[in-house]
């Protein structure tokens, strides 16, 4: 069964969406584990919506983090084996997989800045999936029941 979260992608609705997703998550009975992961890339890819999907441009057409919103669902669906939690929203084109992971061989330092937490995603879920439909981002985190 599919249950759906919607919201203005915002900051202050985080906590909703986090309320949310821990109480189906324990509806499943949801390892602590799971719950961990999920709850933690939950985060991450709420902020980057949050941030960045709706952000307005300067003149020179970089972004301005947190300048916009615009609507954001969210989606918790499972099958025997995994849980899916999908994120849609109506902002820029945004493929989160094409960005290189960071070199984490390298002191915070000498790091360039950002992809640290798709990063972190990617390697705690077993499948995270992006596709674009028509005006829509739509990246799927799969996990491991």
């Amino acid at each position: 069964m599919k249950k759906t979260f919607e919201c203005e992608a915002t900051l202050e609705n985080l906590d909703k969406a986090t309320a949310f997703v821990e109480g189906e998550l324990e509806e499943l009975g949801c390892g602590m584990k799971q719950m961990m992961q999920l709850t933690v890339a939950l985060e991450e890819i709420f902020v980057n919506i949050a941030h960045y999907a709706y952000a307005k441009t300067d003149a020179n057409g970089k972004q301005i983090p947190d300048t916009g919103s615009g609507p954001m669902t969210l989606s918790l669906e499972t099958d025997q084996e995994n849980v899916y939690m999908t994120f849609e929203d109506e902002g820029v084109y945004y493929n989160p997989l094409e960005k290189e992971d960071p070199d984490v061989s390298l002191s915070v330092e000498e790091r360039e800045i950002g992809g640290v937490g798709i990063f972190m995603v990617k390697k705690s879920m077993d499948d995270v999936i992006y596709k674009r439909e028509g005006e829509k981002n739509i990246l799927t985190l799969v996990k491991k029941l």
